[in-house]
């Protein structure tokens, strides 16, 4: 299998966990995870997070070049994007979740904080999720409005297309990312019956007790 074994065998365990829940289904989804020489391990193009080959996996250098394993995912720009801004990002997961692409095409929908505050883990975990525009798949303009938030967010919503998130490490950002896709339930769940979310003053206690970075 080459370098890396348990990261390569844990990216594929989190992946077919949540292929198998449902989170990402066909060929969607990707992983990267930052390595310590500023490398990438990530998932390839055109694969299934439910069959994935941890041998498989794509092994960038710090400059990008692929050096070993199949072809990456061909959203490496968002990727990147995340890693050349947010100095504590180590791991960036991309999903086509069903209910989060769902709430990104509703026309109310605040683009500086897409997330309604259901509970507190989406603010503990998330902070404020930036919608961006509709971008044909694959596009490196994603990357380039990534890049334009300027580190000041963890995760972002692409409009009809799916939630991107970075996290300290794989574990975290998956773990983030699906409460992004739970909150994204909620909202259409509780949607026109006036659920009571959080108050901005419940909000900022969640800041300042869990110490969440939240980009005013």
């Amino acid at each position: 299998m080459g370098q890396h074994t348990q990261l390569r065998e844990l990216i594929c365990r989190l992946a077919k966990s949540m292929f198998d829940r449902g989170l990402t289904s066909g060929s969607s989804g990707n992983i990267s995870v930052r390595l310590a020489d500023g490398g990438v391990l990530v998932t390839p193009t055109g694969t299934s997070f439910g069959h994935l080959d941890p041998a498989g996996l794509s092994l960038l250098d710090a400059e990008g070049r692929l050096i070993d394993g199949d072809p990456p995912t061909k959203e490496m720009a968002l990727h990147t994007a995340f890693y050349d801004t947010r100095s504590t990002a180590g791991a960036v997961v991309h999903l086509h979740s069903c209910h989060a692409v769902a709430l990104s095409m509703l026309p109310d929908c605040d683009a500086d904080n897409f997330l309604p505050p259901m509970t507190p883990y989406a603010v503990m975990k998330l902070g404020k999720v930036r919608l961006l525009p509709f971008f044909l798949p694959g596009d490196p303009a994603m990357g380039k409005a990534v890049r334009g938030l300027a580190g000041r967010r963890s995760a972002v919503m692409l409009a009809n297309h799916g939630p991107v998130v970075a996290g300290k490490d794989v574990e975290a950002a998956c773990n983030a990312i699906e409460e992004l896709e739970d909150t994204a339930r909620l909202a259409l769940m509780t949607r026109g019956m006036n659920p009571q979310i959080l108050d901005m003053a419940q909000v900022r206690e969640v800041i300042d007790r869990f110490d969440v970075e939240w980009d005013e």
